[in-house]
C-alpha cells in the first residue's frame, strides 16, 4: 500500500500526455477536486448529525453513507492521480464525470425542493470542477 503514496515519477508526470503545463494543471485538479470529495465524503460518514444539520434530514442515514462511501472512493482516486501527476484519459473521466453528475442531481433536485438549498452551492462547486475538467482535457486537441 505504500507503494501507491511513494511511486512517483523522477520527472514529477505522470505517463500519458507530456504538453507543457497540462500535466500540472490536470494534478492540481485531481488534487483539488479529489481532496474536496475526500472532505465532504468523510463528513457525511462520521459526523451524520452535524452533515444533516447543514444539509437538512434525511429519511434514509444509510443512503448518506453509501454516496459517502462512493464519494470518498472517487475522491481517494483522483487526489492519489494528482499526487503521482498522472495523466490518463481514464482520470479525467472520472474527474469530470462525477463532477457533472453530482451537479446534474444537485441542480435537479434542489429545484424540485426535494433536498436543502444547500446542495446548489455542492452544484456550483462541481460545475467549477467540470469546467476546469473541461478546460483541462480539450487545452491539448486545438
Amino acid at each position: 500500500m505504500n507503494r501507491i503514496f511513494t511511486d512517483r515519477p523522477a520527472t514529477r508526470r505522470g505517463k500519458g500526455s507530456e504538453r507543457s503545463g497540462a500535466t500540472s494543471l490536470f494534478a492540481y485538479l485531481s488534487l483539488a477536486q479529489g481532496l474536496y470529495y475526500m472532505v465532504t465524503a468523510l463528513w457525511a460518514l462520521f459526523s451524520v448529525d452535524t452533515f444533516q444539520k447543514v444539509t437538512g434530514p434525511k429519511t434514509d442515514v444509510w443512503l448518506v453513507k453509501t454516496v459517502g462511501v462512493l464519494v470518498a472512493a472517487i475522491g481517494g482516486a483522483l487526489g492519489v492521480a494528482g499526487y503521482r501527476r498522472r495523466e490518463t484519459p481514464e482520470i479525467g473521466l472520472l474527474g469530470a464525470g462525477s463532477a457533472g453528475g453530482l451537479a446534474g442531481i444537485d441542480t435537479y433536485y434542489t429545484a424540485k425542493g426535494r433536498i436543502s438549498p444547500v446542495y446548489a452551492l455542492d452544484g456550483l462547486a462541481e460545475l467549477v470542477f467540470l469546467g476546469c475538467w473541461i478546460y483541462v482535457l480539450t487545452r491539448g486537441k486545438r
